[in-house]
This record gives C-alpha cells, structure tokens and sequence, in this order.
C-alpha cells in the first residue's frame, strides 16, 4: 500500500514538472506581446473572431438591402449606394467571413484531432491572420470612405475597368482581395503539410477522422483554385493602373477572360466552404448516433470526388454569355455529376442516423437544420443546371435564393452547430439548451421565410441587382415577407451572440468529454493547453476515445511520445505522410514579431499602392522581403532555433537534421500554388490566342530570342550545378561545396539579368496591345522566380559560411531545390507556348 502510494505520488510530482516545464515554452508572452503569438490555438480562435466581426458587418448591409427591397419605390437608399453594400455585402460574405472563419476552425481543431502539439509552419498561421485582419480593413475602409466598389462582389469587366469605374473603388477591392487570397493560400499550404506530416503515430490515412479529410480536401482546393482569382485581380489591376490591356477588346482583350478566370476560383469556392461543414456534419452524426459512421471509405472517396469534380464546373455561371452548345452540354453535365458525391455524403448520414440511437441535443438541432437546407438547395442547383431553365432564371432572385441555400444552409447551420458541439472543449462550460434552441428556430424560420419567397420572386422574373421595382408587378407582398424573414433571421443570429456570451459567465461546468465523443481532441483538459499533448499517443483506430477511455488520464501523465522539454524547445512528431510511422521530431519556432511585421510592411505596400506613391510602394516591398529573409535566417542550426547540441536526439531526430522535413513538403506544395497561377496565365495566353474574338496580333514580336535562349541556357546551367550541390550535400561531401553555390549564383546572376534586360529594352506595346501586355506579364514573373532563385540560394552561401547548413546537415539545400526546378520548367515552357506556339499556329491580326 506505501509503495503504491509513493508511485502515485512520483507520477503527480512527474507529471506536474511536465506540464509545468511544457507550458513555459509554449505559453503566449503577457500583455501586448499577445500579439507576437504563433500558436495555432491563438492563431485559430483569432480568425473565428475577426470573421465573426466581418459577418455582422455582412449582416449588417444585408438588413440595409433587405429594407430598402421591402416596398416598392422605396427611397431609404438610392441606386448608387445600394450597389456599393450589394458589392460590399458579398464581398465581406465570402471572403472575409465564410472561408476565414471555416479556416480558423480548421487551424483550431486539426492538431488537437490528428494528436499534434503545433501546426507545422506556425509563423505561417500567424503571417496568413494579419494579411486577412489587414487585407479585411483595406476593403472596408473604402465602404466607411464611401468609396465602396459599385460593379458587384464578381467585379466583372469592362464594369470594373478605368472607363466604367474611374473611382478608387475597384482597387480597395483589388488590393484588398490580393492580401486576403495569400491569406487563404497560406492557410491551405498550413493545413495541406500538418494533415499529412505531423498525424500521431499509427494514425494512417484510413485512420484520419473524416473531418480531417474534408480540411485536406478544402486546403487544396484552396491551392488550386485561388490563385486564378489572384491572377486576375493582379491583371485587371494591372489594366487600371498601367492601361495594360488584359480585358479591353479595344486592345484585342476580352472581358470574358475575366469570368473565366473568376469562376475558375469562384465554384470551386462553393464546396471549399461547404466541405469543412460537411466534416462537421460526419464529425457530429456518429457522437449522437452512438455509432461509428456508415461508409466510412465511400464518404472518404466523395469528398476527394467532389473536390476533383468542382474544377469542371466554371462555365455553369457562364450559360447565358455566347459559349459553344457542345461546352453548354458539357458543363451542364458535370454540374449534375457533381450531385453524386453529395448524395453519397447525405446518404451516409441518414444510414448512421437510421441505424444508431441518436441523441437530440441541441448540435443536432443544427444538423437537422442543414440536412432540410441543404438538400433544397441541392435541388435547385441540378435545376440550374439544365441550360434551357437556366437561361429563364439566369440574373433573377432564383439564383440568389439558390446560393443562399447552398452557401447559408450547407455552411452557417453545420457551423453554429460545430460551435455548440465544440464550445465546452474550449471553455469547460455547456451551452444554454433553451437560448440555443430559441436561436436555432428563430434562425430556420427567418432563413426559409426570406429565401424560400425569394425563388417564387426570381420564377415571377424579378432581377437580382436592382435597387427599386414599380408597385403592381406581383412582387410586394412577397418582397415584404422576405425582408420580414430577414429580421426574424437577424434576431436568431443575436439569440446565438447572447448565449455565447453569457455561456462564459453562467454555463454550467461541463464533465469531461460530456458528449462521450470519439475523437482525439476530446482527451485533452478543457479548456486546451497551450501544448495540446503532455504525450503524443499512438493511435490504433479511428475512434480512439471509445476504445480506450483511459486516454487522456495516460496522455497527460506522460505515458506516450514526446514527454520531455529538458531542452525547452516547441516540438511535435514528424510521420510519414501515409503510414504515419515516426520519421523525426519537427522544432517549432516560438513567440515571434515577424509574421505581425511582414503583414504590416505588407499592408503599407498597398495602401501606397492605392495612393499611387509607387516609390513608398517600391521601399515598403524591399523592407518586407528583408523581414522574410530574417524569418528565413532564424531556423535549422540557428541559435534561436535548434542549435547542435550534444544531447541532439537521434532516434528519431530532430527534422533539421534530415533530408526530408516539413519545409520540403511546405515548398513543393507552394510551388504547386504557384504552378496553377502559371497554368492560369497559359489559360489566358491560349484564351486569346484561339477564343478571344478581337485579338490583334503584330507582324512580328521586337524580342531578341537570341538573348532569351542564352538566358535559358544560363539558367539551366544553375539548376544542373545546384542539383549537383544536393547530391554531393546527400552523400556527405563537404568539399567544393561554397564554390559550386558560387558557380549557380554566378550563371543565375547573368541569366536574371540578361533577362531583365530583354523586359526593359524590347519595345513591346504593352499599354495598347493584349498581345504585347500578356508577353511582358510572363517576362515579369520570370524575373520574379529567377531573382528568388538566386536570393534563396544566396541564403544557403551565407548559412553553409554560417555552419547552419552542410554536408552533415543538407536539408535546407533540398528545401531550395524545388524552386531551382519549378524556375526552369515555366521558363522554357513559357518560351515555347509564348514564342514557340504562334510559330506553328498563326493567326492573321
């Protein structure tokens, strides 16, 4: 009995000292030093809050529209203001609400799901919060300055062009959307590298919680699918600022191009925020069904299928503009193909549902709420796409009721109902079952009333975008109850603001783990601690909880991986991407300004951009590649870092001292990112080549390709040689190593400079012909990517100097590599579709 007593006495005083020695390394720095946090806890929790305060601002010029819509000749607004908060509430609606706070909930919950301490790139998570806070604040300050974009939240040309917008507007919007996106795309290389390298062991891929993979899913979706909005913003901001003429059919342009490129991003946009819902959905359907989930593997494929398919369906916005009828049967196909991984992921549910014993807490309630919503919208969506009803419907309120249902239905409802399931994990207090059921009625009720009318206002012909319409059109009564619906839907929405509120102050104490759950965050205290996982677990099934309630009791004592902090570093567990077997231990860095700084610098890029202080601009964009550098200097063997030690853990190792990391996945998957933007640009290229209805093209093109060649072969002399630096850095061979670095930034010095020369000197017609301005847009960012080549590689000259970097530690050297690759693959294809194709395929101007 003594023995048995001092035992549990040392396991206290141990598991004590852990958590002590955890929490100081890993705590938030006091006062305003909140501000330099990294942690995905922190990170997470401020995205749900500034998107929470974006939505009520959305909410906001919702009622304004709705009230100015609610009677005929209504003069509470007048046309010119009712077009900037339509623009405006659709702006604030799906980019600063709907992905950023679906995004904040998944840095929240995934490494608290898949048994992490950290996310893998936590500066990153920080940098991509301050862009959206920043990018957020550029749009909304030109609503306060009434200098609010009027053209829509779609932003079509020639609308939004100079000629049609000469105010300021359009650039907020431009700008402000630009920081946003590299936000979101931020967040998707987060996620996409955490889900797939930092999974506790034995958690393999048929393991992962399905909430998991819709994350996985949406993260790339976001790679693939943003950057043809980003490239679009950049061109037509391009076409305001420099009359570069991308869409202006006078200089042989298109503005279809830039629908084509808005919806490359913008369907696509439409399951990245219904998929974390839908993760939310199978993460509550089998808790309070007492079972686990029907199908498992089918509705794992579903959501890979729906991501896949979603890239075919752009055009489905575009049956009315003039398209093809082979490309109107086409993508009127693939828009009802689309229901086939939807109908599986419902049918999965309503399985689980009819063979558990569900529970009808109040998260249920939600759910319930989204299933009614969800397959309504569905419905009407495969009427849409049917090209004869659409072209009835087409720009009508039908459509906008459509998109309410899908968006609000498949994604507010699974949220609020994620809110209520996951709110006593992060404060230890249950919600108010009555406020939250008064919320969920008053919320379904005024939902159905505003948009159920408005499909029977669209079918009786009443156009979206108009700010007034004539009494006596069978429109006002109908008009009247939506708007009426819409309040009923505004106090709902408050009903769920004031529980949450109180929640905190008057919330009964939850038990542990009150909704007996599955999953692995539910192990952890409430609220979390800043370290998630005294012991990172392995992981024998998908429920873990239900197959070893004993879990968190083991985890916080210690018991499993990782339970030391002798050296006070931040660290999880590096796995492999399928097996999830323990490869190394990944050192996170800690507290830090730069990603607060970088934003900032950013920030001040754009706003002197809107003020066409293009030398700020110039002096703002070189202080935030310093600050980049700075952030790239402090890691590896870095002393505020992970220096060389002679208590290094070898089995497993600490990352920096692998050739396979987190930072090699994190620049492949970038490049990936990029390589879209690229492919969008080509898009382009091949749009006007062969579709674009006016083009010009000159008789001959003023480049010296003499030079170009030259330049290329430069450039594929660098990657040879740095490849041959990886090789001989693998094998252990330190010697000639700063001399071949030195060689691949001598070949790349030339190759970006004789390239830089070619932009500069050739005579290009940039600001009359699309021809010429698409030619120097390819120039620009061959210049960009082979001056990163060489700065990136400068780096690793001055940290192999350093000792950061070598032959014992090649791994930065791989990260690089990549770059050198991506570099020289998109400047020979871009010569051979730019220069080589018109050689082959001529077209007469």
């Amino acid at each position: 009995m003594t023995d048995s007593l001092t035992h549990d006495t040392q396991a206290r005083e141990k598991s004590g000292s852990l958590h002590q020695k955890l929490t100081s390394a890993w705590s938030n720095r006091p006062g305003w030093g909140v501000l330099s946090s990294v942690n995905h806890g922190t990170v997470g929790v401020w995205f749900m809050l500034t998107g929470a305060a974006f939505f009520l601002v959305g909410g906001v010029l919702a009622m304004l529209m709705r009230s100015q819509l609610a009677i005929p000749d209504n003069t509470l607004l007048d046309a010119a203001l009712y077009n900037q908060i339509f623009t405006m509430h659709g702006t604030v609606m799906m980019f600063l609400f709907a992905i950023p706070v679906l995004e904040g909930m998944a840095i929240y919950m995934i490494p608290k799901m898949v048994g992490a301490r950290d996310l893998v790139f936590p500066r990153l998570s920080a940098f991509g919060y301050y862009c959206y806070l920043f990018g957020g604040l550029i749009i909304l300050m030109s609503l306060f300055g009434d200098m609010a974009p009027d053209t829509g939240w779609f932003m079509y040309t020639p609308l939004s062009s100079a000629q049609y917008s000469p105010g300021s507007g359009p650039d907020f919007w431009l700008l402000g959307i630009t920081f946003v996106e590299i936000s979101a795309i931020s967040a998707g290389v987060e996620l996409t590298v955490s889900i797939l390298r930092s999974r506790a062991p034995g958690m393999t891929l048929k393991k992962m919680p399905i909430f998991c993979w819709c994350i996985l899913a949406m993260a790339l979706m976001i790679i693939f699918g943003f950057p043809p909005l980003i490239l679009a913003s950049v061109m037509l901001e391009l076409e305001r600022a420099a009359g570069m003429p991308f869409f202006d059919v006078a200089g042989g342009g298109d503005p279809l191009l830039w629908q084509h490129l808005f919806w490359l991003f913008g369907h696509p946009e439409v399951y990245i925020i219904f998929l974390p819902a839908a993760g939310v959905v199978s993460t509550l359907i089998p808790v309070f069904a007492g079972r686990p989930m029907v199908g498992y593997g089918w509705v794992v494929f579903s959501i890979m299928l729906m991501g896949f398919v979603s890239f075919s369906l752009w055009v489905h916005h575009m049956f009315t503009v003039g398209i093809p009828q082979f490309a109107l049967a086409f993508f009127s196909a693939a828009s009802m193909l689309v229901a086939i991984p939807t109908g599986i992921q419902i049918f999965s549910w309503l399985a689980t549902l009819w063979s558990g014993r569900v529970v009808f807490a109040l998260p249920m309630l939600w759910i319930f709420g989204f299933l009614v919503i969800f397959v309504c919208g569905g419905l009407t969506g495969v009427m849409l796409a049917l090209v004869p009803f659409n072209w009835q419907v087409h720009d009508t309120h039908f459509v906008v009721a459509h998109m309410h249902y899908v968006l609000v239905g498949g994604m507010f409802f699974p949220l609020i109902a994620g809110l209520y399931y996951w709110l006593p994990h992060f404060s230890g207090r249950m919600p108010s079952d009555k406020l939250g059921r008064w919320a969920f009625w008053l919320t379904f009720i005024g939902f159905n009333m505003t948009f159920l009318l408005m499909h029977l206002t669209g079918l009786l012909g009443m156009p979206r975008r108009v700010y007034s319409y004539e009494s006596g059109m069978g429109w006002d009564g109908l008009n009247l109850l939506s708007s009426v619906g819409g309040f009923v839907m505004a106090a709902g929405v408050a009903m769920i603001i004031v529980d949450v509120a109180m929640h905190f102050r008057f919330g009964r104490r939850a038990l542990p783990n009150p909704w007996q759950a599955d999953t692995l965050e539910w192990a952890l205290p409430m609220s979390p601690r800043p370290y998630n996982f005294a012991s990172i677990p392995s992981i024998s099934t998908r429920h873990p909880l239900w197959h070893n309630s004993d879990l968190p009791a083991s985890i916080a004592a210690g018991d499993h991986m990782l339970a030391t902090t002798s050296h006070g570093r931040r660290e999880t567990l590096l796995t492999e991407a399928g097996t999830a077997r323990v490869q190394a231990i990944i050192h996170l860095p800690s507290n830090s300004w730069l990603p607060l700084l970088t934003a900032l610098v950013m920030a001040t890029v754009c706003i002197t951009l809107l003020a066409k202080a293009y030398l700020w601009a110039l002096g703002a964009a070189v202080l935030a590649a310093v600050f980049l550098l700075r952030w790239s200097w402090v890691n590896g063997a870095h002393p505020g870092s992970a220096p060389i030690r002679s208590d290094d853990p070898v089995d497993p190792p600490l990352h920096s001292r692998t050739t396979d990391g987190p930072g090699l996945w994190g620049m492949v998957v970038t490049l990936m990112a990029n390589a879209t933007l690229y492919l969008s640009l080509l898009f382009g290229w091949f749009y006007f080549w062969t579709v674009s209805p006016q083009r010009i093209v000159p008789d001959e093109v003023p480049i010296s390709f003499t030079v170009l060649f030259g330049s290329g072969l430069l450039l594929l002399l660098s990657a040879a040689v740095y490849q041959n630096v990886v090789t001989r850095a693998r094998a252990g061979l330190a010697k000639g190593l700063q001399a071949r670095l030195l060689m691949v930034l001598t070949a790349g010095f030339f190759h970006s400079v004789s390239l830089v020369w070619v932009m500069l000197t050739s005579p290009l017609q940039a600001s009359d012909l699309t021809h010429d301005a698409l030619i120097l847009f390819l120039l620009m960012y061959l210049v960009f990517h082979s001056v990163l080549s060489w700065v990136l590689t400068l780096l690793q000259l001055f940290r192999v100097k350093a000792g950061y970097v070598g032959a014992k530690m090649p791994y930065e050297l791989i990260v690089v590599r990549p770059m050198w690759i991506y570099t020289t693959v998109v400047f020979w294809t871009g010569m051979l579709a730019f220069f080589g194709m018109p050689l082959v395929w001529p077209v007469s101007s």
